[in-house]
């Protein structure tokens, strides 16, 4: 799978141990960056897996901050983008089934390397079952994303 990782300084140790992991596990990996301590924005991070992802470079993303939280509002602020904080194998693996989630966000201060690798490998082993329920509250979720008469600003 071709899998996009981006992280903030925050996260940037995780993301590296993720990439390695990941590259061993035969996925074509992505790094978005960033790749040091310093100080960078998480919403210019979002804005790289997005692009990614819906430019069809990547098929899922992985985004690390702090705790999840922020990476997490601004990536799905972008049109096409499904995201959830995913802390637990279940939801990693039921938000793409069910949801067609399409990135993780991870918090590098909530979970530790091991979990955040079990998270990764069921996030991406997972796939969208395509029954009608499922294809139709999709479809519901993606009208949201077009512009609504009479929504305030």
């Amino acid at each position: 799978m071709r899998v996009v990782l981006g992280a903030d300084h925050r996260g940037y140790k995780l993301k590296d141990l993720l990439l390695t992991h990941l590259s061993d596990r035969g996925h074509d990996v992505i790094d978005a960056g960033t790749n040091s301590p310093e100080s960078v924005d998480y919403p210019d991070l979002a804005v790289k897996i997005a692009k990614a992802i819906t430019g069809g470079r990547a098929d899922r993303g992985i985004l690390v901050c702090g705790s999840g939280v922020g990476a997490c509002v601004a990536a799905n602020k972008i049109n096409g983008i499904r995201a959830a904080i995913t802390h637990d194998t279940y939801s990693a693996h039921q938000g793409v089934q069910h949801d067609d989630m399409n990135v993780i966000c991870l918090g590098s201060h909530v979970i530790g390397h091991d979990l955040a690798i079990e998270i990764s490998d069921a996030f991406l082993g997972a796939e969208f079952i395509p029954e009608e329920r499922y294809v139709r509250r999709l479809e519901k979720v993606r009208a949201l994303e077009k512009p609504h008469e009479g929504a305030k600003t």
